[in-house]
């Protein structure tokens, strides 16, 4: 499985980028969760997880600097 790609978290619009982040940060309690309780079979999940979150993150930021120079 391969990562997923920026250009893919670019393509989000306003609202659903916020959404998009708080439901990979749940997927990535879910998977901790598991991992405590040893119930996790695929541990890859957490590097995807993760990957996808700081991807997320990143384009909500550079909106962010993208306002305040606008401005």
């Amino acid at each position: 499985m391969a990562l997923p790609k920026i250009e893919d978290a670019r393509k989000i619009e306003g609202d659903d980028l916020s959404a998009e982040i708080l439901a990979v940060k749940r997927e990535l309690f879910q998977l901790r969760l598991e991992q405590a309780t040893r119930r996790l079979e695929k541990p890859h999940l957490f590097k995807h997880a993760k990957h996808r979150l700081a991807q997320l993150l990143t384009v909500e930021r550079e909106r962010e600097i993208a306002a305040a120079k606008g401005e």
